[in-house]
């Protein structure tokens, strides 16, 4: 689903028109990104919460040339699936769907 996708089915599903629901799914990414910007962490209780972590620089390495890289410090954003979503997803259907075929 991309983002088209899902301001259909959030204007579908809300009675809204599709430019009010692109106007509320804007405003919510964008106060998430300032809240994690801020430090804050973000919990959707049931769906997700959203947090930041610091990544310190290190070095890598180039598996192609073996080579030294330097890689610079950063801030990740980690997501944690709340148990409504989990169990939402983890069904048999999923499952045997994402399965790996076995030989």
């Amino acid at each position: 689903m991309n983002k088209g996708e899902l301001v259909d089915q959030i204007a579908e599903r809300a009675g809204l028109k599709k430019a009010d629901a692109t106007a509320a799914l804007d405003a919510t990414i964008e106060a998430i990104k300032d809240a994690l910007s801020g430090g804050d962490k973000v919990s959707l209780v049931g769906f997700c919460t959203l947090s930041t972590s610091y990544r310190a620089a290190r070095t890598g390495v180039n598996p192609s040339t073996g080579k030294k890289v330097p890689i610079s410090d950063k801030v990740n954003v980690k997501f944690k699936a709340g148990k409504i979503l989990a169990e939402s997803v983890n069904t048999d259907k999923l499952k045997k769907q994402l399965k790996p075929a076995t030989k």
